[in-house]
């Protein structure tokens, strides 16, 4: 069984988030079936990618105008972009704003209706592997046994921010590609690209050198 000193290490956190955490992120992966030293490398080297180290269950929206059109070029005006990101002297774009990234960026995307609509910052992103869109906030409600549609800020509580981690990893055959050891695939099926990469592969690297090292 995983210990929270190896949990600890394989994460690379403190004291606080390892007590925060671990007995959330163990019983999650034993309900899931990650129950390998390889898929709990893989597990906890994306999932502490994902949310920045175990810091945060809530997607961050603080988007600079540069990395709106870098990142989500393709669904978001460059017009747009410039209006709504962190402008000079801004330490954080007001929550009216990132109400509107959040609507236009994923309008019409995983389930979600129109920017009208407001459920693309009704579902953004949450928990540890960040959840998005109606979707598949909906095909986690039976797992979870939690109406995560009607309350999705449910998801940002520790035990089901770890679960539906879990969940949504073994939904989407991660356990049979962290068997392989493709960390590549597993980004590109969490992140629909390669965006971290090299942080993923880094942190996973770590957990692997105290998991996996016997």
């Amino acid at each position: 069984m995983l210990t929270a000193n190896q949990f600890q290490q394989a994460a690379g956190i403190g004291d606080y988030l390892r007590d925060v955490w671990y007995p959330h992120i163990v019983a999650a992966m034993n309900k899931f079936g990650i129950n390998t030293p390889l898929r709990q490398a893989h597990f906890i080297a994306q999932i502490g990618h994902e949310s920045g180290g175990f810091s945060r269950i809530q997607e961050n929206l603080n988007y600079s105008t540069g990395a709106l059109c870098s990142l989500f070029s393709r669904r978001i005006s460059k017009a747009d972009a410039d209006r709504l990101g962190r402008q000079p002297g801004e330490k954080v774009v007001p929550k009216v704003r990132q109400q509107e990234i959040a609507n236009i960026i994923y309008a019409n995307r995983n389930g979600n209706g129109d920017k009208a609509s407001g459920d693309g910052y009704r579902y953004r992103g949450r928990g540890l592997i960040q959840v998005t869109g109606r979707a598949n906030y909906a095909a986690l409600v039976n797992q979870l046994g939690v109406d995560i549609v009607a309350d999705p800020d449910r998801l940002t509580s520790y035990p089901l921010a770890a679960e539906s981690a879990a969940a949504w990893w073994s939904n989407h055959g991660l356990n049979k590609l962290a068997d392989s050891d493709d960390v590549d695939r597993i980004t590109r099926i969490i992140n629909g690209g390669t965006n971290g990469l090299a942080d993923r592969k880094s942190r996973l690297s770590k957990a692997k050198g105290i998991l996996c090292s016997t």
